[in-house]
């Protein structure tokens, strides 16, 4: 059974469906990342409705929810207000939060917000945790990049040129290494790509994933991670923009978390390494449950 609604947030509306509303686990939110994106690259993780509802939705400015011309309502608070609001609506007892890139970010605030008590757990797929790290992880798959590409992109962004085709090139080509290792990209991550807000993007992260300038850029929840008390697993690819290395750090932060590492996968790990994600989830699940 699916169900799909509309709930009233700051600034407009926002678009949300249930899965398997009618299964009695433990409800998993799913946030997805961006800045920008839409819940539909996501929705393969719908599977995992057989036995639980599972919660989409769609951010204020993106995908099917309300798109006000109000950069002002492009805030890390108002996204964490927005969750809470929607976690509140949806009246579960208790119910895990699955964040994935931007949307680890949000997971992790609304965590650390005391806004509720209701978490069981939280699963942290690619988070972005501490963008400074972020973008000195990024410099580092760079300076991996042939010589052409990576002078490219320092050329370019001295100058601010990033509609530049050569740019454009060697960012698909970043892209491709870091971002979805499956090409052409999988049908769900297409449609986000289609319906992405790039001026949201732009406005809070950049003009790529490895140049932050946007509101975002000084973002660290690094030294607060310790104050999370609900069971937490990362998970990463072995290539994933949110590195591995990176991951393991922010893990030892947390006492008990734990981290799983998708090999020859990317920021994607969870279209590239599909049934071995959902397999690990399940697996996560059932042992906080138990």
């Amino acid at each position: 059974m699916i169900k799909e609604n509309y709930l009233s947030v700051t600034g407009g509306k926002i678009w949300y469906k249930i899965a398997g509303a009618e299964k009695g686990g433990t409800p998993l939110i799913l946030i997805h990342g961006g800045p920008g994106a839409t819940h539909d690259y996501l929705l393969p993780l719908e599977e995992l409705a057989d036995k639980r509802p599972v919660i989409f939705y769609d951010q204020l400015g993106c995908g099917k929810s309300d798109n006000p011309a109000d950069v002002s309502l492009w805030t890390i608070e108002r996204y964490v207000e927005e969750l809470d609001l929607l976690c509140k609506s949806l009246n579960f007892k208790n119910y895990h939060i699955l964040g994935q890139s931007w949307g680890g970010t949000l997971a992790i605030e609304y965590a650390l917000s005391g806004l509720s008590d209701r978490i069981k757990s939280l699963i942290l797929s690619a988070p972005l945790i501490s963008s400074s790290r972020w973008a000195e992880d990024q410099r580092e798959y760079i300076d991996q990049m042939p010589d052409m590409m990576k002078s490219t992109i320092l050329r370019c962004e001295a100058g601010g040129d990033f509609n530049n085709p050569e740019y454009q090139k060697a960012l698909e080509e970043f892209y491709n290494r870091h971002l979805c290792r499956i090409q052409p990209m999988p049908e769900p991550m297409q449609k986000t790509f289609e319906k992405m807000n790039t001026e949201m993007y732009s406005y809070m992260w950049g003009p790529s994933e490895f140049t932050v300038n946007g509101t975002c850029k000084d973002y660290d929840a690094s030294e607060r991670l310790g104050s999370i008390n609900v069971p937490v697993l990362f998970t990463a690819g072995e290539y994933d923009e949110a590195t591995p290395e990176s991951l393991k750090y922010f893990s030892n932060k947390i006492p008990g978390s734990k981290v799983i590492i998708f090999e020859n996968a990317s920021h994607s790990h969870h279209l590239e390494k599909r049934e071995e994600f959902i397999g690990v989830v399940r697996d996560f699940l059932k042992n906080v449950e138990n």
